[in-house]
Parts: C-alpha cells; structure tokens; sequence
C-alpha cells in the first residue's frame, strides 16, 4: 500500500490586531481570511517587549460555548474569574478553560516590563457540551512531557507522541497539540489521522512543509488539506524552526460566533447576550 503525505492546502500571513483592553496581537486563524479550521477557532500570538502593547491586558470579558487554551513562553499572567477561582501562568505553563455555558474572566499581566510571548487558543465544543459547567485544567511547565530526537525536540500539550500522551485531556473534542522544535538540518515527521483538519503556525525561523514542499516563515499559518488517509506530515528546516502544530477531529455543526459567545445558533448568540 502507498504511503500518503500530507499536503499543505493554505499559506496565510497573521494579522496585526488589538483585542482586550488594546492588547497587540498576531491572529492567523478567526480571520475574515481563514475563519476556523474545525475545530479549531482561533489562534492568536502575542509577542511584545514594550509594556504599552500589553499592560492593559484582558480585563473582565464573558466566554461561552469553547474552549479557550493559553500556553505561555515568556512572561507573567495571572487569570481570576467571577467563580472565585484563580491562577497564573508563567514561562512554560498552559491552561485549558472549558467554557462551557459561561464564566466572567480576566486576564491580566503581572509584569511590568519584558517581553510577553505567547499563544490563545479557541478551540469548539459540540453542541451537547456547550453547555456543560465550565472547568479548568492548569498545567505547569515541568508536567508538560517533551519528546526529544537528535533533529528534533516535541512538546505535548494535547494528544499522543510516539507513546507518549500529553498533558492535557481533551474528552469530547480529540485534538492534539504540539510545539515542535527543529534543529540546523532537522526533520520532523508525525502521521494525522484521516479526516482530520489541521494547521501549524511558525513562530520562530524557516522551514519546509508536507510534500510537495511548501514554505513556511514566522508569523505564517499553514493550513493542511484534509485527506480521506491518514497522512504522513514531514517538516524540515536548515536553520532551525519553531512550529505550533493542532490537527483534530472536526465537529461538523454550525458555528455562530459574535464576539465572545460560540453556539450553533442565532438564538443561541442572542440568549447568551441576555444572559451576561
């Protein structure tokens, strides 16, 4: 039986855009040019070391209907919600807030100078969890499991490596979620099951994507055509690369979305503004 490879369907440069309270950011998925790859909603980069780009940061907002995974690299952030409940990320860390039928958070940076880096995940939930009690899972740098090979080295935050399972459980919605390093002259190589949807975004040098080969730069998105195999994704880099890579298994439902709510319905959207 021939082997399949993953192809890259997409290339699509960030956007500069402000969120929270004029935060800046990078979005390369919840665009007007790519709007989700389900089920995966968003994904925003923030990378800054001027204070004004990022003090302001994220104050109370309302979420419903997903879920919402920040991963830090760099920097200090501290998250209270109108549950009581609170808790910080630093250098390493994630957290994965299911949503759920709604909760009032903030997100806030501690520091007051230095750089920020990091990522904002949106990923969806099925309708028959949307409105399911939110929940938390906080995951320090040192629980993260990290895969390392001489060309390359594997974070696992979601999903399985190689026999190893990552850090975060992700009931309901399958989904992995990596962060790949590649060495000078590297390769990298992971198979995504078929029918799945996915994308990887580079944050950090240059490499080479699926084949046929397809480039990819820092700050890019690409996006990968969904295959009725599964499919072999090979990724190299002669200088070194730093990549984000989600691929899960899309939901197929409506998506209605406006602003912070994500439900499958106008209602549904209208019913959570009266709510909060």
């Amino acid at each position: 039986m021939s082997e399949h490879y993953a192809q890259v369907a997409k290339t699509v440069n960030a956007k500069q855009v402000q969120d929270g309270a004029g935060v800046t950011l990078r979005r390369s998925v919840g665009t007007s040019t790519l709007s989700d790859v389900d089920p995966f909603l968003m994904l925003d980069e923030f990378n800054t070391e001027n204070p004004d780009e990022y003090l302001e940061g994220f104050p109370d907002h309302p979420h419903r209907g997903f879920q919402t995974v920040t991963y830090m690299l760099q920097g200090h952030f501290e998250h209270k919600d109108n549950k009581g409940h609170r808790g910080e990320l630093t250098p390493g860390d994630v957290q994965w807030m299911i949503a759920g039928r709604g909760i009032v958070h903030s997100e806030m940076p501690i520091q007051t100078e230095g750089r920020l880096h990091g990522f904002q995940l949106w990923v969806n939930l099925p309708a028959k969890d949307k409105m399911c009690e939110p929940v938390y899972q906080e995951i320090r740098a040192s629980q993260i499991p990290i895969v390392e090979h001489d060309e390359s080295s594997v974070k696992i935050i979601a999903g399985s490596y190689r026999g190893t399972s990552g850090a975060v459980s992700t009931t309901g919605v399958p989904a992995y979620f990596f962060d790949v390093s590649i060495r000078n002259g590297g390769k990298f190589e992971e198979t995504l099951p078929a029918g799945w949807n996915g994308f990887l975004y580079v944050y950090e040098g240059q490499g080479v994507f699926g084949k046929p080969l397809a480039s990819g730069v820092k700050t890019q998105c690409l996006v990968l055509k969904k295959s009725q195999h599964d499919a072999k994704l090979v990724a190299s880099s002669e200088n070194g690369v730093r990549f984000l890579l989600l691929f899960g298994r899309p939901l197929d439902e409506p998506i209605a979305r406006h602003g912070p709510f994500v439900m499958n319905t106008s209602q549904e959207i209208r019913q959570a503004f009266v709510d909060f």
